[in-house]
């Protein structure tokens, strides 16, 4: 059941999903933008499960998962308070208050903040630059969003292995180009690569973005999905990218099995 909420004079109230959720953002600081979406529509989920969101940021993610059929509970943190102001109420405008707790802190000091070794999923959208790397924007939102100011890659894994579960899984979108580094610090803190899909703006352009799913003490088989592309013909979103953005693509692995877990 939706709740009315007052906007402040620098928000928005956007509707997403094909409009079956709306979410609240500031006009000149930071916006969600379509890696959220792919990530949503890449996590697995059973039912009844905890999850932990880490970075949240304006609760996209939390918002999407938690409507989900397998209704999770979801444990969001996010270190800026104007956005954990932002992602709370948004969470009340879709009914969502009792299925999402966004809370303030540092997802270097995740833990006590979120109790250790409780989770079913961690996910996580952490920034994408080195913090000298290209122009710092000077909206503080935004930077952090983009600069591993508050939280390199490093730190988004430390977290997601303290609050893991053992055979818990973690889903995590990052640049293609930074693969590498994503795969070899998942392993070397005991999260297994279980399943991955490239992300490519259109047939035959090279990978964007990766999706990659963990399990926390998993073995070593690999699922390797076939690629998404985010456009067909001319400038028009793909099939399955139009499915993501109104919030119905199918969940790979999610008919009658979450996808590999050992």
């Amino acid at each position: 059941m939706e709740h009315a909420v007052s906007l402040k004079e620098d928000e928005t109230l956007d509707p997403i999903c094909g409009g079956r959720l709306r979410v609240i953002q500031a006009k000149r600081g930071y916006r969600f933008s379509v890696d959220a979406l792919l990530l949503a529509s890449f996590v697995c989920l059973r039912p009844d499960e905890t999850a932990a969101d880490l970075g949240t940021g304006s609760g996209i993610l939390a918002l999407i998962l938690a409507t989900r059929p397998e209704r999770p509970f979801v444990e969001a943190l996010e270190l800026q308070p104007e956005m954990v102001d932002r992602a709370r109420r948004s969470a009340a405008l879709n009914g969502l208050a009792d299925r999402i707790r966004v809370r303030t802190g540092d997802v270097r000091r995740a833990v006590p903040i979120l109790a250790a070794s409780s989770f079913d999923l961690v996910v996580f959208n952490p920034p994408y630059r080195k913090p000298r790397s290209g122009r710092v924007n000077p909206n503080p939102e935004k930077a952090m969003a983009r600069h591993e100011i508050a939280g390199s890659l490093e730190d988004f894994l430390d977290a997601a292995a303290k609050l893991l579960r053992e055979g818990g899984r973690m889903c995590a979108i990052y640049p293609a180009r930074r693969a590498a580094a994503m795969i070899a610090g998942m392993k070397a803190r005991g999260i297994e690569p279980k399943r991955l899909r490239m992300v490519h703006s259109r047939s035959g352009s090279e990978g964007e973005f990766l999706l990659v799913e963990g399990t926390r003490g998993g073995g070593e088989e690999l699922d390797v999905m076939p690629p998404l592309f985010l456009y067909g013909d001319g400038r028009h979103y793909s099939g399955e990218m139009e499915r993501i953005m109104d919030g119905l693509a199918a969940v790979p692995g999610s008919a009658g099995e979450a996808g590999p877990s050992s």
